[in-house]
């Protein structure tokens, strides 16, 4: 019997590979001799590197960058060397878990880090660099990535304009001549399952600022800004891309991604699945196993369980989702090629003590699994 054991991270408990490596101790626990192949999973979101370098048996780096807030931090990123491919997740340099909630600032916070990183992987060598742009705490239409690029934002007197979203309004005058040339030579992709233009009522300031710290009056004083800064990139590049899907992604680095880099959007978990090789491992399978730590209606946005079970459906192998909740709507998962969900508890217990105790949890749920389809298949 062939087992695909493809799940997400459980946040705040175990990464994708500890949920893995514990479902297949349980699942073993029943069948001794089964095919159990795991392949930790992500969505473009935070786990992503760690989950394709479980996986693909690559390489983890670490860079000393600049945080969101202008301190260093410790950033770290993935390189494939065979295929010369870097993942980075942008959280790590200009995260908003970088971010204590009272010092959430949505005006002056930054993607330089970001930028930084990516210069980090052209000194690599990288011919491909996939960026995981979930959880940022920036809304600075990722001009401060551009600016570690080289990418000049100068003002009225010919200034480098200051960090932030809100500088953005003094723009005067963008140049490319100092732009790192080897951009032009790298495929960049976007993992991302953010459909949302740049500005207006369904832009990155109105529909991320509040959460990253901005007040209603930041929020129209950001989105015009944004406007200002898309309005000087159509001067100097060849697409005006404020208004196609992902460009408010991440605080506009969707945006500064499409324009400057290039970069093509894809759904975060078809770029992991397509690096851990998950579709050929389905092929051929007698079940696939996934989860996350909540299963509702939100995992049909491009989640983990959502894509795995995609893949499965294809091939025709049956998908069971173990889940630290279930939450409401998770039922419209079964129409999109899921076949069972459990939750993770035994009984009543907090969430502190389910996500102490998750190893134990996942193990023992697996292997509840493992005999009812054994007791069903002897029927």
């Amino acid at each position: 019997m062939k087992i695909i054991i493809a799940p997400d991270s459980f946040k705040d408990s175990l990464s994708a590979a500890g949920v893995a490596q514990a479902i297949a101790a349980g699942l073993a626990q029943v069948w001794p001799d089964a095919h159990l192949v795991q392949c930790p999973m992500a969505d473009g979101g935070e786990g992503t590197v760690d989950a394709v370098l479980a996986a693909c048996n690559g390489e983890l780096r670490r860079q000393t960058v600049r945080g969101p807030l202008g301190g260093t931090v410790e950033a770290r990123w993935g390189w494939l060397a065979d295929s010369h491919t870097a993942i980075i997740e942008m959280a790590e340099a200009s995260g908003l878990q970088l971010v204590a909630p009272g010092q959430r600032d949505a005006c002056s916070s930054t993607t330089y880090g970001t930028g930084e990183l990516i210069r980090a992987a052209l000194d690599a060598g990288a011919q491909r660099i996939i960026l995981a742009i979930g959880g940022s705490a920036t809304n600075d239409g990722g001009a401060g990535a551009m600016q570690a690029l080289g990418v000049q934002l100068l003002d009225g007197e010919s200034q480098p304009l200051p960090p932030g979203g809100l500088a953005l309004a003094r723009l005067s005058r963008i140049s490319l001549e100092t732009l790192d040339p080897r951009l032009a030579q790298v495929r960049f992709e976007i993992a991302a399952d953010v459909n949302n233009p740049l500005c207006g009522p369904h832009g990155a300031s109105a529909i991320f600022g509040p959460q990253k710290g901005a007040s209603p009056e930041q929020v129209a004083q950001l989105d015009a800004a944004l406007g200002h800064f898309a309005d000087h990139c159509a001067q100097v590049l060849p697409n005006d891309v404020r208004d196609q899907p992902g460009s408010g992604a991440a605080g506009g680095l969707g945006f500064a991604a499409k324009a400057f880099l290039g970069a093509q959007f894809r759904p975060g978990v078809e770029v992991v699945a397509e690096l851990v090789g998950l579709d050929e491992a389905v092929r051929g399978a007698d079940l696939v196993i996934t989860g996350e730590g909540r299963f509702d209606a939100q995992t049909l946005r491009g989640k983990t369980p959502f894509g795995v079970a995609r893949i499965a459906q294809r091939h025709g192998v049956p998908v069971i989702v173990i889940a630290g909740t279930l939450g409401d709507g998770y039922e419209q998962m079964y129409a999109h090629g899921v076949d069972a969900a459990f939750a993770l508890p035994s009984g009543p217990m907090s969430l502190e003590q389910a996500c102490r105790e998750a190893p134990r949890l996942l193990r023992e749920r697996a292997a509840d699994i493992a005999r009812v389809w054994r007791l069903a298949s002897n029927r």
